[in-house]
């Protein structure tokens, strides 16, 4: 296709958050109007990747190419592969979504509200499709701003305070990142360009330097043990449509780049370390489970359970087999869909009862039966529930670990262990039982806007579960095209 397709699939929604802004406050509805349209046509643009998708080859697809900082070589290069593909796709879907879910929700400042999360979503297609690393960077960086204002304008009592630790954990993650390419920059003779860096020789000390700064910017964005911290305060103190972008695409940021620059620029570095990358995901899975069964908040329940869930990303991605790699992509998308639910139900109990607590709560089938089904699925997929896709990027990655090391997989399969105990046993205390308390009693169920953004989600949950190969078809050759370049010698040889 000659058609600039991907420049439209970034910047529509990007100009559709600043027509939200010129609107204003002053016409709140149109405001609204205006941003649904907006993320809808961000979703239709992005479609037709999906349908001219070619899954054969392995290179990149959709290919733009335009010189845009001349005087250091920079360029708007753009190109997709598969597993940028189910990314952006992800994001227009969450991006949809979250815009119906604030319809109501958000009385204050809706029109400011409403253009974040646009041009946060057009930012982070910019980070799925960049193939030059400068720009790679700035879309990277850039997608901090929204979510920042998000949670420091829309947020709970310590909202400022969740924001800044939430923007300087990655922003000084990220600050080294810029100093590897920068070097990276030097040593392709003057090429910020990814497909040049992923053939440039570099001896293994150099490597090793470079992937440290790479796992520094990553892990935080994952968020890997123990640079995790941030993420719990960030998502009880974000408003509810911030938790389900942060949770669904945010932190999948993370895995891209270890997926994007760390394999296929770093590979010697990549394979020397892949051990101390192992045991933090491992003890991200573990620990962090544990820690998510003690929680009395909802909210922050669901935000451990993100962690210990994007534990098996990196597992997946750093065990070096393409049953392994295609497990942590999809384990990927479909905890965008399961993180971004929880999310959803805990804000649709919140909106109506003002509370998070676990203890607030008890008998809600009895006056949201609608509600509690549909919660009931996705507490279900979080758990790991074959027939829904939480099972099915779990088990790949699980049965890929069994090949390399018995005990690593062990380790890892007590998450479905710990996930069940932790989300069946939330689950049981808000849902089932008698009425608790009055407030409770006083309940209503949810309405069809609710309906509908949850039903979509179900849909998802269950249509990956049951029949994941169309995703599985379009990772094969992307997977297997990082592998290659992630082959340990291959670059650390030629250097020689």
């Amino acid at each position: 296709m000659s058609f600039p397709i991907l420049s439209v699939v970034i910047w529509v929604p990007i100009a559709a958050g600043l027509v939200v802004l010129a609107i204003g406050d002053r016409h709140a509805h149109a405001a609204r109007v205006t941003a649904l349209i907006g993320a809808v046509a961000g979703l239709l643009v992005a479609l037709p990747l999906w349908a001219h998708f070619d899954r054969l080859p392995s290179g990149f697809q959709f290919v733009e190419f335009t010189p845009w900082i001349l005087t250091f070589n920079v360029n708007y290069h753009l190109g997709i592969d598969g597993m940028s593909l189910l990314l952006i796709l992800l994001n227009c879907v969450i991006t949809v979504l979250v815009v119906v879910a604030g319809w109501e929700v958000i009385q204050r400042r809706v029109a400011q509200y409403m253009a974040a999360f646009l041009i946060l979503s057009g930012l982070m297609n910019g980070v799925f499709c960049a193939l030059d690393a400068l720009l790679f960077y700035v879309f990277f960086e850039a997608t901090l701003i929204p979510m920042f204002i998000v949670i420091g304008v829309w947020g709970g009592p310590d909202r400022v305070y969740a924001a800044v630790k939430f923007f300087l954990y990655t922003l000084a993650g990220s600050l080294l990142s810029l100093i590897a390419l920068i070097y990276l920059y030097s040593a392709a003779g003057g090429s910020f360009s990814l497909l040049h860096f992923y053939e440039l020789p570099l001896p293994l000390d150099a490597q090793i330097l470079i992937f440290i700064a790479f796992l520094l910017a990553f892990a935080v964005k994952v968020p890997m043990w123990p640079v995790h911290t941030w993420l719990p305060d960030a998502h009880v103190e974000a408003p509810t449509g911030g938790s389900v972008v942060l949770a669904a695409i945010m932190l999948k940021l993370g895995g891209y780049g270890f997926l994007r620059l760390s394999l296929p620029i770093v590979p010697d570095a990549s394979q020397y370390l892949a051990g101390f990358v192992i045991a933090l995901s491992l003890i991200a899975v573990v620990y962090i489970g544990l820690v998510a069964l003690v929680q009395s908040d909802m909210k922050k329940l669901i935000a451990y359970s993100s962690i210990s869930h994007m534990g098996f990303v990196t597992l997946g991605i750093f065990i070096f087999s393409a049953q392994g790699m295609e497990g942590a992509i999809l384990q990927m998308v479909s905890h965008g869909f399961i993180s971004g639910a929880l999310f959803l139900c805990v804000g649709v109990m919140y909106e109506r009862l003002h509370s998070r607590e676990i203890a607030d709560y008890g008998g809600v089938v009895n006056k949201m039966p609608v509600f509690a089904a549909l919660f009931m699925l996705f507490a279900m997929a979080n758990s790991g529930l074959p027939g829904t896709s939480g099972f099915v990027g779990e088990w790949l990655v699980i049965l890929a670990t069994m090949k390399i090391n018995f005990w690593y997989a062990a380790l890892a399969a007590t998450t479905l262990i710990f996930g069940a105990a932790y989300t069946l046993w939330m689950f049981k205390r808000v849902v089932f039982g008698a009425v608790a308390n009055r407030h409770v009693g006083e309940l209503t169920d949810i309405g069809r806007r609710e309906v509908l953004v949850l039903g979509v989600l179900a849909l998802a949950v269950l249509g990956m579960g049951l029949y994941p190969a169309p995703l599985g078809e379009v990772l094969h050759q992307s997977v297997n095209e990082i592998l290659r370049l992630a082959a340990p010698g291959r670059k650390l040889l030629i250097g020689m």
